[in-house]
């Protein structure tokens, strides 16, 4: 048996079950570990599903961020209701996973402070999303501002976890 062979064989195999993994953690996160706002009109969610999804970013990078974020938060919304949703969340949350894990991967200094700016740029692009599906699917620019303070305590809550984690959490997974 060729070892190359089997190496890129194995590689694949652990790729595909990280991703397996982060996207299942991300659903369940999403489904059981959530609070519905009921002072959104729109039934407004926050939920702990950011903490998989950047955990993935940051310790298994872009890619991973992107499926995990994009089929984790997107499968959520076909299960539990909000299939108008889906698409929306597929991109938006994808982006999010995808530019989280390029910073840490790419940007040079402190990784605290690399982690923090990766889920601050999330952060942006999951109100600036949102934002916009909302003014879509509801018809008003005035009303998706109300999602916005749960949009960033799902965020800010998920970095608080997850930034002084990563570090370790990267560095125990480069040991597998």
């Amino acid at each position: 048996m060729n070892s190359a062979y089997s190496s890129i064989e194995t590689i694949k195999t652990r790729t595909l079950v990280i991703n397996a993994l982060f996207i299942a953690l991300t659903l369940v996160a999403t489904m059981f570990i959530n609070i519905k706002l009921p002072i959104m009109g729109n039934g407004g969610l926050i939920h702990l599903g950011n903490v998989p999804l950047f955990i993935a970013a940051l310790v298994y990078g872009k890619k991973t961020g992107a499926i995990a974020g994009a089929f984790g938060m997107a499968l959520f919304d076909l299960f539990s209701g909000w299939v108008a949703w889906a698409p929306f969340t597929f991109i938006i949350v994808g982006t999010m996973g995808y530019l989280a894990g390029l910073i840490a991967e790419k940007v040079p200094g402190k990784r605290v402070v690399v982690y923090t700016l990766a889920v601050a740029v999330a952060l942006i692009i999951k109100i600036v999303g949102y934002y916009f599906v909302e003014v879509i699917l509801y018809g008003n620019w005035i009303q998706p501002f109300g999602s916005i303070p749960g949009n960033v305590m799902q965020v800010v809550l998920a970095g608080i976890i997850v930034v002084p984690l990563a570090g370790r959490l990267k560095q125990r997974a480069g040991q597998l």
